[in-house]
């Protein structure tokens, strides 16, 4: 049995997270956070999540969650999840990380933190997104001479942008070219012809859950690489494969790749 703790169990995705972890048979619900002053905090859990007590309180605590668990979920904001990392790090537990946002320090930051401990961090857990990653790399290895746009679109909520996963679309793009190109974020005013650059353009509106477009443009023809998520199930079933990788992992830094077997 998988003991699994969540960290941000109120929010949109650490509340599915823990509706799904509690349905697993071969995973356990050991451990929940919430932020300070959060309504849920010292409620049973099973109550926050709307499922009926569990017998596992909401803490405020990653330190004190986390020495339950066997793998620390972290599907919230770049300052929560370091201190997670440190938690982790320093009591020896795996990491699920699919938080997004982190400045360049704090990335360091928390890759020092979890550098004894196995983590997948991914900017997407879906399975298909995932694939998108290898296929958008293996396209761009055939279609050299081409430009290059990426659009993607997200809920109105979303705090960072471009999504960590169009920045992950572009590294595979520029993988597949070999070679370094300028990224541009959006377009405005007399730009004069396009030059040699990856286009990045973010929409957010309303409820969309996430949407990823990677456009391939050449003389007469067009090419779209296209993932549109219906669900944030599709995130969390995923999340729910890298678990079982961290449980059974050593210490290292992973992806989804390396879940999927996709290297």
């Amino acid at each position: 049995m998988i003991k699994v703790v969540v960290q941000g169990v109120a929010g949109r995705m650490g509340s599915l997270m823990g509706r799904l972890v509690l349905e697993e048979d071969d995973m356990a619900l050991v451990g929940a956070t919430e932020r300070p002053g959060h309504i849920g905090v010292g409620k049973d859990v099973g109550e926050v999540l709307g499922v009926g007590k569990v017998g596992v309180e909401v803490k405020e605590d990653i330190r004190e969650a986390a020495r339950e668990g066997d793998v620390v979920v972290a599907f919230t904001t770049p300052q929560a999840t370091l201190e997670a990392a440190r938690a982790c790090g320093e009591l020896g537990k795996g990491m699920v990380v699919g938080t997004t946002g982190f400045t360049e320090g704090q990335l360091e930051e928390f890759k020092r933190a979890v550098s004894e401990v196995p983590c997948v961090l991914s900017p997407n857990f879906s399975v298909g997104v995932n694939l998108l990653f290898k296929v958008a790399q293996e396209v761009a290895e055939v279609l050299k001479g081409y430009d290059v746009e990426i659009i993607e679109a997200h809920h109105r909520f979303k705090k960072d942008a471009p999504s960590g996963t169009a920045k992950r679309l572009a590294e595979a793009v520029l993988r597949g070219l070999g070679r370094e190109l300028r990224v541009v974020h959006g377009r405005e005013g007399l730009v004069g012809e396009r030059g040699e650059e990856i286009g990045i353009h973010a929409v957010r509106a309303g409820d969309i859950v996430g949407e990823h477009v990677v456009m391939f443009g050449g003389m007469g023809e067009r090419i779209e690489l296209v993932h549109r998520a219906s669900s944030r199930e599709a995130f969390a079933r995923g999340a729910l494969r890298a678990i079982r990788f961290v449980a059974k992992a050593g210490p290292g830094m992973y992806d989804m790749w390396d879940v999927l077997g996709l290297r």
